[in-house]
Order: C-alpha cells, then structure tokens, then sequence
C-alpha cells in the first residue's frame, strides 16, 4: 500500500546578492490543538452517529505536531510503526474505546495501546462516522474511484448539507456487466486475503450503484429505494444478505461483498492530502504519511478449486 506524503516545506533564502537581510518566514509546526480545529474544519464531529465516540482519545491540546499519521485501526502494529516513524498524532477511523471501559491497565490490548500512545508523546484522534458522513468521505472516494456520476447520499445526515449522510449512490458513465463491475471492484482495492464476494447473475448488465465503505447491511432499505442495480459494501451477514437476495425485483440489487478494512483504506490518501492542505493554507508545516500496516484481521483464505 502506498503512503501519502502530504508535508509542507519552504526553501528559506540566504539574501545573498539580495541586499536584504531580513529572513523569509518559516512556516511553524501546529499545536495539536490547531490541528483539531482543521480537522473538525474537515469532519465535523456533528456528523458522527449517535452511537458512535469520535474526536480525541489521548494527547495535549498543547503539543507541537510535525508529523501526523491516518490509519484504518487504532491497532498496535499500527501504534507501533507511528511512534517508530515519530508521529505525534495518529488519526484513525475507527475507534479505539468505542464501549465504555473501568480500566486501561497494560494487562489488554486497549490498555497496552493507550500506555504505548502516552509513554511515547503520540496522540490519538478518531474520525469514524463523521468522516463518513463528510463531502470527500469514504464512501465519496469509493464511489470516485468507481467512477460513479451524479453521486448523492443513500441516508442524508440529520445535522449536515444535504450532500452528507451515510452511503453514496451514483450511477456509471456507460452500462457494464456485473462481472466486469466485480472486477473493477477487485482492482481499485488494496490486496487482502477476503477478496471480493459477488451475488448475482455475472452477464447481468448494471449502471446505478450504490455503495457504503465499512459495514452496511443496514442500508438495504435505502438500497433498494435508490433503485440500485448493484450494492458494494463490506461485511454482508449471512441472513441479511440472503433476505436482500429473497427480496430482490428481478434479482436486484445484486451484491458486491468486500473487505472492510479495504473498503475504508481508499479514504487515508485523500484524507492525508485534504488536511494537508488546510494545514498548509494555514501556514504550518506537518508532515503527514498513509500507515503502511495492512490490519485486515485476515491472513488467508480457501475456495473449492480456485474459483
């Protein structure tokens, strides 16, 4: 997976030949603090679900910050390689303490994550529904990188622009087949052992798609009122998946099944890049990298015969 390097540097002149002294300004690193407001500039935290716990899990609003890394999971390995790399902000999307806990002694993994995250100076910021929800947010790169037209959202957020809410549908510029829509599917995504899972007739012919990165089997509803010939998501339960499929008019929505970590990765590169700029616009120089941690709980997988 690639990494997205988004910091800000300025050459400073030395004057010579120039008759002026007067050093150029160099742009200064943020506090933590003022990345937040950037941060919040870019996903709101309004937009997140009443369920969820976005925002600041571990820092001082008061510290400097010069590197900041996203990520999918607040994992160890992932803590791991942004304290190793020297970032003092770790943004994640999905939560590290989204149930309530009594205790984050270093005999868990929670525990060891939040003991890793304050011995080395590193913070911890979630962005989960909120960047979700946002213009630019998962679902609208998905929907990007399959090249879907007049996008709208599935669900429109209660507390956003009516171009915010949960789920994108869109439709293709030309008709495909859902197999070569499924392949398409496959290529735009990073490699994880799941692969990509297709329900429907693969010479059926799709344009309207509608898509949710993460899990998204609570949106068949709204699916199916989008008039969606195809819905890519990931984590597809067994029994909602099979009464979507029972439901279906004339077999549709078909259903394109992927990794939910895969699905949720496209968004980091963009994300980096967006808060890059607001940092930069603003005059502060961070660094900003994409973890290179593949955190897809799967390592493997078998098919009968390949296929």
């Amino acid at each position: 997976m690639e990494s997205a390097d988004t910091g800000v540097t300025d050459a400073v002149g030395d004057g010579t030949g120039s008759g002026d002294n007067t050093e150029a300004e160099v742009p200064a690193a943020p506090t933590l603090g003022q990345v937040l407001l950037a941060v919040e500039e870019l996903w709101p935290e309004s937009l997140a679900e009443n369920w969820d716990e976005v925002g600041l899990v571990a820092g001082h609003p008061s510290a400097s910050v010069t590197r900041v890394m996203f990520a999918v999971d607040p994992t160890l390995a992932v803590i791991d390689e942004a304290v190793e790399w020297g970032a003092e902000l770790l943004i994640t999307h999905h939560p590290l303490l989204l149930k309530g806990v009594t205790s984050v002694a270093a005999t868990t993994a929670k525990g060891q994550a939040i003991h890793r995250l304050i011995e080395s100076g590193t913070a911890l910021l979630t962005v989960h529904t909120n960047g979700d929800s946002a213009v630019g947010g998962v679902s609208d790169v998905l929907a990007d990188a399959l090249g879907l037209e007049d996008v709208a959202p599935l669900t429109v957020a209660a507390n956003g622009l009516p171009e915010e809410g949960i789920g994108r549908v869109g439709d293709l510029a030309e008709v495909m087949s859902l197999g070569d829509f499924a392949a398409r599917v496959f290529g735009i995504l990073p490699s994880v052992a799941g692969g990509v899972r297709v329900a429907g007739d693969k010479d059926g012919l799709v344009r309207r798609i509608a898509v949710c990165g993460g899990a998204g089997d609570s949106l068949f509803d709204e699916v199916r009122a989008s008039s969606a010939d195809v819905y890519v998501t990931a984590d597809l339960r067994h029994h909602p998946a099979s009464e979507a499929r029972e439901s279906a008019a004339n077999g549709r929505p078909y259903l394109i099944d992927v990794s939910h970590f895969a699905s949720e990765w496209l968004w980091l590169p963009a994300a980096a890049s967006a808060l890059g700029n607001v940092l930069a616009d603003q005059g502060h120089d961070v660094e900003i990298r994409v973890s290179n941690t593949n955190s897809d709980p799967w390592d493997f997988i078998l098919t009968p015969g390949g296929r």
